[in-house]
């Protein structure tokens, strides 16, 4: 295919580089998308790079070399296929293209950004819709009591929405204070090192005893799992909003049965795939509220950039992250 298409590509586990890759042609209903911004996950594209997950896992789909990563892709459309009407080239729109110059999505599958908010906020667009479903499904409510574990993107989000939502107070949980200070600055949301403060104590005491009625974990590591229930009050709901890695001990009796908790898994996937009365939250609507939220002034994720940098300086920052990820939030690549 003709033209240099620079492309981020995990050749082995732990190793990366770019590649000058062909600008691929689109077809039929596909979109041809020239990259303004994208984002690293720093969950699902580390694990999938450090190589550390069950073979015999869901993670295994993932892990095969070489692999090209990404999925928060903000873009212009350039070019598009036979089947697709034109006036498509040059609106800016929001998929789940990789890191690379050039991406092609179908037509049906982007977002299209219809109001002026800058592309290192709209580059968030996958959090958001994650983070979203999961309030939904975990039925926060005005006044609710919530446990988040873990303050990554994931937790940040979690914590903003669930207090638009109303809950009060919200429980961030996580060993990195750098993390915890990108938090907002609200009495409303109370941040906790578990080691520094006695997490227990600390919700007993900011509920009147009553304990957390939504518990989300965000950490992805599976072995805490257990503990996060220590918070939750009977009859109260547990979301698994990462993706852990490995299996953790748990026992159906002291940490579901006999409190009666609902445990609810709230992978991106669980949207519902067409808009329904009884549901209209597809992962486009969600995408369009997050767009309003930005441009209403009612969210603003900027400051959760932790590093901006040109798509050329890639090999570096997974380098970097491998290393340590908790100095760093929203890693955002620069295109044009």
């Amino acid at each position: 295919m003709p033209g240099v298409n620079p492309t981020v590509v995990f050749t082995q586990p732990r190793q990366i580089a770019i590649e000058d890759r062909g600008i691929p042609v689109p077809k039929g209903r596909e979109l041809l998308i020239k990259t303004r911004r994208t984002m690293i996950s720093t969950g699902t594209e580390l694990t999938i790079l450090d190589g550390q997950f069950p073979r015999d896992s869901a993670w295994a789909q993932y892990g095969k070399f070489p692999f090209v990563p990404g999925y928060n892709n903000i873009g212009e459309v350039v070019d598009v296929g036979s089947s697709v009407d034109r006036a498509w080239i040059g609106r800016r729109v929001a998929s789940y293209g990789s890191h690379a110059m050039y991406v092609v999505a179908e037509a049906d599958s982007v977002r299209a950004i219809d109001r002026d908010i800058p592309d290192d906020q709209a580059v968030f667009f996958t959090i958001a819709e994650i983070v979203m479903n999961g309030v939904r499904r975990g039925g926060v409510e005005w006044g609710d009591a919530v446990g988040v574990f873990g303050a990554g993107l994931l937790g940040q989000f979690t914590a903003r929405f669930c207090r638009l939502c109303g809950a009060r107070p919200i429980f961030v949980m996580d060993v990195a204070n750098d993390r915890l200070r990108y938090l907002p600055d609200d009495p409303l949301i109370v941040k906790l090192n578990p080691n520094e403060a006695d997490i227990v104590t600390a919700v007993d005491g900011g509920t009147r005893g009553r304990k957390a009625k939504v518990i989300f974990e965000v950490t992805g590591n599976a072995a805490l799992i257990p503990s996060e229930f220590k918070i939750l009050r009977r009859q109260g709901h547990f979301v698994v909003l990462s993706s852990p890695r490995g299996e953790t001990t748990f026992d159906f009796h002291d940490l579901c049965n006999s409190p009666s908790f609902t445990i609810i898994g709230a992978h991106n996937s669980s949207h519902p795939s067409v808009a329904t009365p009884g549901n209209q939250w597809t992962m486009k609507r969600h995408f369009e509220l997050f767009v309003d939220l930005v441009a209403d002034g009612e969210v603003d994720v900027s400051h959760l950039i932790s590093h901006r940098e040109p798509f050329g300086r890639a090999v570096e920052l997974y380098q970097m992250l491998l290393r340590d990820r908790s100095q760093a939030m929203g890693v955002v690549f620069e295109w044009s």
